[in-house]
């Protein structure tokens, strides 16, 4: 068996995009992943198309020893963008791997550990809010829109929820996104008493209507310097919450926001491989570990999960993508002992289930992981190729 073409996809979905590599092989085994370059990875496809000259001719069982080939021709410029690649190679070479196997991805890993994956919805208000106009979306103005939605998705089996920073601003709610610098507040990603009181009435109103037994989460993102996460961990200790996710590039940093706060501390989602892992560990910085499968790749993902084993902290897969990613993030939630919970989103535009062949099932919130080779879905090639990228 041996590779004969690494091709690259992307698809419109809306306000983003989907990415996906395809992986043929000289027996017909076609392998699939799929990657996202929206958001600070701009460039990740031509990065894919440079590296998959290096992949052409080689058997594609022997992973480990194409992903060490790739490192080795990427060692001066290691992580980033070439990682993302690599990963995005490796995740397809795993998929055909599988097939020609007849085993689930999960089964090449010694797994499923687990068939049924609790997951939680994220990004809860964020696209509602973001993405009012474009009509994909139910939109989300007050606060009362807020409680509603949040009964809903407790109706509907979910027994999490995570949600991002929002202010009433004009009238309505509006995102409040500074360190990606999307609203005002970037570079100096300063807090105030206002915002404060703000991020109690966002949370209070959620708490109310789910209940005290659901949980809840709050995502900072990269918002704040550490004085700010501190005053946010203190705001929000009445809120009973699940963690509150934090990105820090500093893990000392992070470790004295975990020291003093009334709650676990999540973090890690931007971070690639075992190398930039290790410090957040060592400094005792989190409480859960959050891998990006995607952007690691599955057997990568794997290791760091083996090593945050060592330090008693559980991982949780970062998937905020299409239903492939979640595949990726499922087969990686199946395989790991020291699992918390798995990230999805719900929300998307009506057309993503066209992608793929078996949309993912979620019962009592938990997704169903099938007992079917590779990744357990086919990509619907002719869905891609008809929705071209508009952005």
């Amino acid at each position: 068996m041996k590779i004969e073409r690494i091709d690259t996809l992307i698809a419109d979905a809306g306000w983003r995009t989907f990415s996906f590599v395809k992986i043929s092989t000289a027996c017909g085994i076609t392998g699939w992943s799929e990657y996202n370059e929206d958001f600070g990875s701009k460039g990740l496809s031509q990065v894919i198309g440079v590296l998959a000259p290096l992949c052409i001719g080689m058997d594609p069982r022997r992973s480990e020893a194409i992903l060490a080939r790739l490192h080795i021709a990427t060692r001066q410029a290691r992580g980033g963008l070439n990682q993302q690649a690599i990963a995005a190679i490796e995740n397809a070479l795993l998929d055909v791997r599988g097939k020609e196997a007849g085993k689930s991805v999960s089964a090449l890993f010694g797994g499923p550990i687990r068939e049924r994956i609790p997951v939680y919805w994220s990004h809860f208000g964020t696209y509602r809010i973001g993405q009012r106009g474009r009509g994909f979306l139910p939109e989300l103005n007050s606060y009362e829109d807020l409680a509603r939605h949040a009964a809903e998705v407790k109706a509907m089996g979910f027994r999490c929820l995570k949600t991002n920073i929002f202010r009433w601003r004009d009238g309505k709610l509006q995102s409040f996104v500074p360190g990606f610098a999307r609203t005002v507040g970037w570079p100096e990603l300063n807090w105030d008493n206002a915002l404060l009181e703000d991020i109690q009435r966002q949370l209070g109103c959620i708490r109310d209507a789910i209940g005290p037994e659901m949980g809840l989460m709050l995502d900072t993102n990269f918002n704040f310097k550490t004085e700010g996460y501190k005053r946010v961990a203190e705001a929000i200790a009445p809120f009973r919450m699940t963690w509150l996710e934090i990105d820090t590039h500093d893990p000392s940093s992070l470790a004295l926001i975990r020291r003093d706060a009334p709650c676990p501390i999540a973090s890690c989602e931007t971070l690639h491989g075992r190398r930039d892992f290790l410090p957040y560990l060592q400094n005792y910085a989190m409480d859960v570990g959050i891998v990006d499968v995607p952007w690691n790749g599955l057997g990568e993902s794997m290791k760091i999960a083996a090593m945050a084993e060592t330090f008693e902290v559980n991982v949780a897969p970062h998937n905020f993508y299409g239903h492939l990613c979640s595949y990726h993030s499922a087969h990686f939630s199946a395989s790991v002992p020291n699992f918390r919970i798995m990230e999805i989103d719900i929300d998307s535009t009506p057309w993503r289930d066209e992608f793929v062949t078996r949309p993912p099932v979620i019962e009592d919130g938990e997704f169903v992981l099938p007992d079917l080779p590779g990744w357990g879905t086919e990509v619907n090639e002719a869905a891609i190729r008809a929705r071209p990228p508009k952005i």
